[in-house]
């Protein structure tokens, strides 16, 4: 069977990897899940939405002849984790994960580690501050429990709707962001604590990085729990996985 590549995208490292599979001419498909309006141009054919849960992933391996299915998604993309791992098994095509080591807490960090969004809205309960929320635009609004807040909220797109937050401001800003800039951001706007999940890697860091230099606190979000399955941390090492677990006809 011949070798075609389904990158279930939308990460810097997925991005890094559509670029190396492209100079290695192989046959690969990118797929973003359609969240943001003006997607990073990829030097692959590119697809966009989803797939219909996993049955409709499970279709489209099927229909498009997919050979390996890369999970290059965030590490807060569960679902989407999860139904790549159900139409792999169900189709009996090879799956690994492109997965970023999550952050660990170093000398100078002040976390408050929760373990999902409600435990983040939970945690801001108390008197009003300046929040930097860096959770993009899907989980903002749960935050209006939390109503005596003033939320800085950095998004890639300006949002259609305005956000459910009585008091906000809104940064239209696309990563990879630096430490100085983050930490400019944070001075600008009197930051008085940040939230975010952690994402790990490198791409996303520099917010944590500029908390760190602040003394400011952290509400660090824990990482969904993810299918058991084969998980690489570089580019290089997916087309070694690639070239060890040659494609089969099951199932497609």
């Amino acid at each position: 069977m011949t070798q075609h590549l389904l990158i279930l995208g939308g990460t810097t490292e997925a991005s890094a990897l559509a670029k190396l599979v492209a100079s290695r001419g192989l046959q690969a498909t990118f797929s973003y899940a359609g969240r943001v309006a003006n997607p990073k141009v990829q030097p692959l054919p590119t697809r966009e939405g989803g797939f219909g849960g996993s049955d409709g992933l499970a279709q489209y391996i099927r229909d498009q002849n997919i050979s390996h299915v890369i999970d290059a998604t965030h590490p807060f993309a569960a679902q989407m984790s999860w139904n790549a791992f159900e139409a792999c098994r169900a189709t009996g095509v090879n799956l690994t994960a492109l997965t970023r080591p999550a952050w660990q807490p170093v000398v100078g960090d002040r976390w408050q580690v929760v373990p999902d969004m409600a435990g983040a809205v939970t945690a801001l309960r108390g008197p009003a501050k300046r929040v930097m929320l860096a959770l993009g635009r899907l989980h903002m609004n749960e935050f209006a429990l939390q109503p005596q807040h003033h939320y800085v909220l950095r998004l890639v797109d300006a949002p259609d709707v305005p956000p459910a937050l009585p008091n906000h401001s809104v940064v239209v800003a696309r990563g990879p962001f630096d430490v100085a800039g983050d930490t400019a951001l944070f001075q600008k706007h009197n930051v008085d604590v940040v939230v975010c999940k952690n994402a790990g890697g490198t791409g996303a860091a520099a917010k944590i990085e500029a908390a760190r230099a602040l003394n400011l606190p952290v509400i660090m979000i824990d990482r969904p729990k993810l299918p058991e399955r084969p998980e690489v941390a570089t580019p290089d090492a997916v087309l070694d996985w690639v070239a060890a677990h040659p494609s089969t006809d099951r199932g497609v």
